[in-house]
């Protein structure tokens, strides 16, 4: 899909971006991530040719990304921002239209390819179609911009902090619309992100850059397991980085079929981090289990908690 191959840009004195060689397969949710300056969205942005790279080769689907006319590689990446940029004057159904509209489609075709995405994130057609940008809250705003970025159905989804300047419950939820995009559409998508949770949650994989370079490229159970130097062990926090595995496996794995418990049940979908706060929030050492239609399933343990399986 994308293959980065000892890819460099220079701003000034500053290498931003420092010989970096980089495989981003099909159907992959790749997360960048770093501190402020580590080369993460330049990187990113260098895919697409919002900026050009002095250095190295970066090829789509096997093809230099330079062979490609500008306008032509864009309209097959899309790209979500922060800052949304929504055309103010524009209604939400010529916003998420814009790029159909650019190729040619027609008109009922980019209707309901408008009606499918905003279904898809969870915002009524019938409300918000004809609405303008002002008449939304952040997070609608934020909805409408993804939308945007997938309605020619590209090949690859480019996302630099989407989800940035939202409140944290908004934001977890944008979060699990793109994790069930993902899972359901199998698109391939990088993201950029300074929020260690954030790339925890969404990412099969995380790449980790300083200063321009990857320090250490895997799954996260591996960069929280198996960190490569004492930078990566310091970036994703000794001290919390017990709590953060937990948060990678849900209650599911671990129950104990059959056995009933006190107290309030618990969902099988929660995470264990999640289990362990309900644990210590009812003092218990085991909670019983549920589905999602609330019928029991078993048991899980404190010591479940702690023993690999």
């Amino acid at each position: 899909m994308i293959e980065l191959r000892e890819v460099g840009k220079t701003f000034g004195a500053t290498r931003a971006v420092d010989g970096v060689s980089l495989a981003i397969e099909r159907g992959e949710f790749v997360v960048l991530i770093g501190a402020s300056g580590s080369g993460k969205s330049t990187l990113l942005k260098m895919i697409n040719r919002l900026v050009e790279h002095d250095r190295g080769v970066i090829l789509f689907n096997g093809a230099q990304i330079r062979s490609f006319r500008v306008e032509d590689l864009r309209r097959r990446m899309g790209y979500a921002i922060q800052s949304i940029g929504l055309f103010p004057h524009w209604t939400v159904a010529r916003n998420i239209g814009a790029v159909p509209e650019l190729l040619g489609w027609t008109s009922p075709r980019i209707a309901a390819r408008v009606d499918e995405l905003l279904d898809l994130l969870g915002l009524d057609p019938a409300l918000y179609r004809g609405r303008h940008p002002h008449q939304l809250s952040g997070g609608q705003q934020q909805r409408v911009g993804v939308a945007r970025a997938l309605a020619a159905d590209p090949e690859l989804l480019l996302m630099d902090e989407p989800f940035g300047a939202l409140d944290p419950i908004t934001r977890r939820t944008l979060q699990d619309e793109l994790l069930r995009i993902h899972r359901r559409s199998g698109k391939t998508i990088v993201l950029v992100t300074h929020d260690i949770e954030e790339a925890l949650r969404l990412a099969t994989r995380i790449v980790l850059l300083d200063h321009g370079r990857i320090v250490q490229s895997g799954t996260p159970e591996q960069l929280l397991a198996q960190p490569a130097s004492d930078f990566v062990g310091d970036f994703f926090g000794r001290a919390e980085r017990g709590l953060r595995l937990l948060a990678l496996h849900t209650v599911a794995g671990r129950v104990r079929a059959g056995e009933r418990a006190d107290g309030v049940p618990i969902a099988a979908t929660l995470s264990l981090r999640e289990a362990l706060s309900l644990m210590v929030a009812q003092r218990a050492e085991r909670l019983a289990v549920v589905d999602a239609e609330g019928r029991p399933l078993g048991a899980i343990h404190f010591a479940d908690l702690l023993l690999p399986r």
